[in-house]
């Protein structure tokens, strides 16, 4: 087997660390595996070159940022690579460029636009392990180093993984899996041997910080099996993959949460064709991302449209929508940064009736509030008032018996 094995922040977090992740490499060859290594800057790296960066220049240019951050990755990847060959493994450590990640011109938050695997292939075929630097790739079109964002070395290890058509592509952290909800909120949470892409995506975007939403996506696309494991720790990890290798699809197989949210209310908004396109054209230039969105029937020529979107984005939202106010389009805008999401997710809702009602009910037993709601074939979102937040979890979590 060809196996692909991502290694986070705190997985490589300290000299001791890397030659753990040395010693668990060396485990996957001796049982007869090739293996392809990505690899993140070692925790706390990345915040630290923005704040050298920080020290010179409010505004960098993101060219430069890219080139010093993407750094912190190489660092790893040629330590790990020396460790290998130090032990007797042969290795090779890779940049971006050298494994071939060739990326859009987005300085910081680039995509993936194709992967040329052959020195990837060349190194494997010569029987070595090939350390990638994750988190980065270069311009097709420039030649500038660029980097994926926040996260970005598990999409560098999905890409990785669909190029070389490798059979697994491992992605270890500091947690052993993923579960029915988070384990610091309910204790009798489970963890869950296998779960669909479409139900890690909702996990994924609705808070779960296991894995990054994009590589999901990417997973998805390139049909790689995906397994999120402890490199702590020899426990099983969850895989993640098709729908249709998931023999028993549970009717819920879990209950996330989303903090980090804010709403955003807009009053007497003028009930016109194309004020709400106006609206969102002006937020999606500034790259501000809207979930859930709800308008009220016009009266008087007016009326409400209210939405839901990071609160880190909450004061760029505000700025942008103020001349609407100005203009008076929008008779007023508040926004209330004391929300959260709660959302049940799970595939078996495609075929089964009453998860919704369940869902409500339980809010209602709770005496909580439900401000906002959204829904999908595998997916019941609801915003709530933010000091609810573990409660809402917890009786979810009872209710659809997920501990069992």
């Amino acid at each position: 087997m060809l196996i692909v094995q991502k290694f986070g922040g705190t997985s490589v977090g300290t000299l001791e660390r890397i030659d753990n992740v040395a010693q668990r490499v060396i485990a996957t060859v001796k049982k007869g595996h090739k293996v392809v290594v990505v690899v993140s800057a070692m925790s706390g790296e990345t915040n630290k070159l923005l704040e050298y960066a920080g020290h010179f220049s409010k505004a960098p240019r993101k060219e430069d940022v890219d080139a010093l951050l993407s750094s912190g990755e190489r660092v790893t990847s040629a330590l790990l690579s020396i460790a290998l060959n130090e032990l007797g493994y042969p290795a090779v450590s890779m940049s971006g460029r050298q494994a071939g990640i060739k990326t859009n011109a987005s300085h910081t938050k680039a995509r993936i636009e194709s992967i040329d695997p052959s020195m990837m292939h060349a190194a494997i075929d010569a029987g070595k392990i090939v350390v990638v630097a994750g988190f980065q790739g270069v311009n097709e079109h420039t030649g500038d180093v660029t980097t994926l964002g926040r996260g970005g070395s598990d999409l560098s290890a999905v890409a990785v993984a669909g190029a070389l058509q490798a059979d697994l592509c491992e992605i270890y952290t500091d947690v052993d899996g993923v579960y029915t909800t988070d384990p610091r909120i309910e204790r009798k949470a489970k963890k869950i041997e296998k779960i669909s892409y479409d139900e890690m995506l909702e996990f994924a975007s609705l808070g779960a910080k296991v894995l990054q939403n994009r590589s999901v996506e990417l997973a998805k696309k390139l049909s790689v099996n995906l397994v999120t494991r402890s490199s702590f720790n020899e426990n099983e990890g969850t895989l993640i993959t098709k729908e249709e290798n998931i023999m028993e699809k549970p009717l819920v197989s879990g209950i996330a949460l989303a903090k980090d949210q804010a709403r955003v209310s807009l009053s007497g908004v003028v009930d016109r064709p194309g004020i709400a396109s106006d609206i969102f054209k002006a937020l999606a230039k500034a790259d501000i991302n809207i979930d859930m969105i709800v308008q009220t029937i016009g009266h008087d020529g007016r009326t409400n449209l209210d939405f839901t979107l990071d609160k880190n984005e909450l004061h760029a939202a505000k700025t942008i929508l103020e001349p609407f106010v100005a203009k008076k389009e929008v008779a007023s805008l508040s926004a209330d940064d004391q929300i959260s999401k709660v959302s049940v997710i799970g595939v078996g809702m495609k075929s089964h009736s009453g998860v919704a009602s369940k869902a409500f009910e339980t809010m209602a037993k709770e005496n909580i509030n439900i401000m906002m709601i959204s829904t999908s074939e595998i997916k019941i979102s609801m915003i709530i008032a933010q000091k609810y937040s573990e409660l809402a979890v917890q009786a979810l979590h009872d209710a659809y018996e997920l501990d069992k």
